[in-house]
């Protein structure tokens, strides 16, 4: 009896400090909810253009939802608007926060992008006309301005480069319109890319965000904003497990520039970077995967002004190393324009050191890929499996090459295996230039056996490195 007390006691004591060592948001939300914001933006529907508001469901998803949801978002009342089949605005909703008392209000490009009218509703109720000042689509950031006569409360700036991995954070928004939830996780990892984002390093988290969270601040249990809630990793519509913030820091510098200068400018390398994997580390003499392989320099780029080659990786910029490829477009981006880089590269083996002015990102992409035309020339065969032929003039100079060869058939094979395709362009084998089918089959036929080697290809007007094993 005496041994079943004991353990008993101990359970109890237990959960009492696992209770207590469990965090308390009440505190921290009731200091900083005020300065959260409800965004509603209406859509006057184009000429021609009928149908139901914008939703943040197709109709599948509305189908499988309790009839609850399915009413929030369809009904009468819904702020999506009503029935199909008549032309309507179109509106939608998301979160932002105060980040000024003078009333500028920062959230997602998204949430106010392409709208006619935006309405700020504050914890108070009142519910106060925006003005757009400028957004940014790279970042996914707009900033809005709403005029008061009172000051308005305003959130604390954290830093977002403090942040720890497995530390407590929390999210306050208007998920589906339910304004002020409060949603709590951890922070899940740090400096994640996503495929359509080139410069923002994503917070990823486990906090529930949900459609309506958008633009919603992330804060650290100092009661501090570190991010920006901006997206999800979704097959249903809704949360599952999987959320991303686009770090403060980014933000505010982003914040400045529309402020201050009505734009944003980043610094700009001019190269197209393909991650090394471990046959890539394994063929390029690494001893592990690191770094950011370059797959193509840009025609008067400040990196090809700067001696930068394809070929060459990329270990650290201005001496912070790079351990993924998608941690360097980041660090280029948020250098000043004109300032001048270090660069430490591996090329032929050995490692370099060379020094590069940033020049400014264009506003627009000016590399436009085509599709590699059928050739109908003489083609020689290669014991790697495939075929070439060698590149048209008229091919050469739309994909700006000077020399390679095509491929015009592949079989079962070592190529193959590697990811080369018909109509690929070969410039280069085993860090050997190809110009022609000659080029080509000297270089195959001295590639060592069992050792893997790399591949430049260009495939419809992009280059990337292959790893072939003969």
């Amino acid at each position: 009896m005496l041994l079943m007390l004991s353990v008993m006691v101990v359970v109890f004591w237990s959960q009492n400090v696992a209770a207590r060592s469990l965090p308390d948001f009440t505190d921290l939300v009731e200091e900083n909810s005020d300065a959260v914001v409800n965004i509603s933006t209406t859509t006057e529907p184009k000429q021609g253009n009928a149908g139901m508001g914008q939703m943040p469901f197709d109709q599948g998803q509305l189908d499988q939802m309790p009839e609850f949801f399915k009413r929030f978002f369809q009904g009468p009342q819904s702020p999506f608007g009503g029935a199909p089949g008549h032309a309507q605005p179109r509106r939608s909703m998301g979160s932002g926060f105060i980040v000024s008392s003078d009333g500028y209000v920062l959230t997602n490009n998204h949430v106010v992008e392409g709208a006619d009218e935006i309405m700020v509703r504050l914890s108070d109720r009142r519910e106060l006309p925006a003005k757009l000042i400028g957004t940014d689509a790279r970042s996914d950031i707009a900033v809005l301005k709403i005029d008061d006569g009172n000051d308005l409360p305003v959130v604390d700036i954290g830093k977002s480069r403090d942040l720890k991995v497995g530390e407590w954070v929390f999210a306050i928004g208007s998920p589906f319109g339910f304004d002020h939830t409060v949603t709590a996780g951890i922070v899940s990892a740090l400096g994640r890319s996503l495929p359509t984002e080139n410069y923002v390093p994503f917070i990823q988290t486990d906090v529930a965000i949900n459609p309506g969270n958008s633009g919603g601040p992330l804060f650290n249990m100092d009661g501090e904003v570190v991010g920006i809630n901006s997206q999800i990793y979704t097959r249903s519509g809704g949360f599952m497990g999987v959320s991303f913030s686009i770090p403060i820091d980014n933000a505010i510098n982003v914040f400045h520039q529309i402020r201050d200068k009505g734009t944003v400018s980043r610094g700009w390398l001019g190269v197209l970077i393909q991650e090394v994997n471990r046959d890539l580390a394994e063929s390029f003499g690494l001893k592990r995967p690191r770094g950011a392989l370059v797959a193509e320099v840009m025609d008067g780029s400040p990196a090809q002004k700067a001696g930068l080659q394809s070929g060459d990786i990329v270990l650290s910029y201005d001496g912070e190393d790079i351990q993924f490829s998608s941690d360097l477009p980041p660090m280029v981006g948020r250098t000043p324009v004109g300032d001048t880089a270090k660069l430490k590269i591996l090329r032929g083996g050995e490692e370099k050191t060379l020094e590069v002015t940033i020049g400014q990102l264009p506003s627009q992409d000016e590399d436009q890929g085509q599709a590699a035309p059928d050739t109908n020339n003489g083609s020689s065969s290669a014991p790697l499996g495939l075929s070439v032929e060698p590149l048209p003039s008229d091919m050469a100079d739309s994909l700006g090459l000077k020399g390679g060869v095509v491929v015009t058939g592949i079989s079962r094979g070592p190529a193959f295996n590697a990811g080369i395709r018909p109509r690929d362009v070969i410039t280069e084998i085993n860090r050997q230039k190809i110009t022609s089918v000659k080029d080509f089959e000297d270089v195959v036929s001295s590639l060592p056996k069992g050792k893997a080697v790399s591949a430049r290809v260009v495939r419809q007007g992009r280059a990337l490195y292959l790893v072939i094993k003969p």
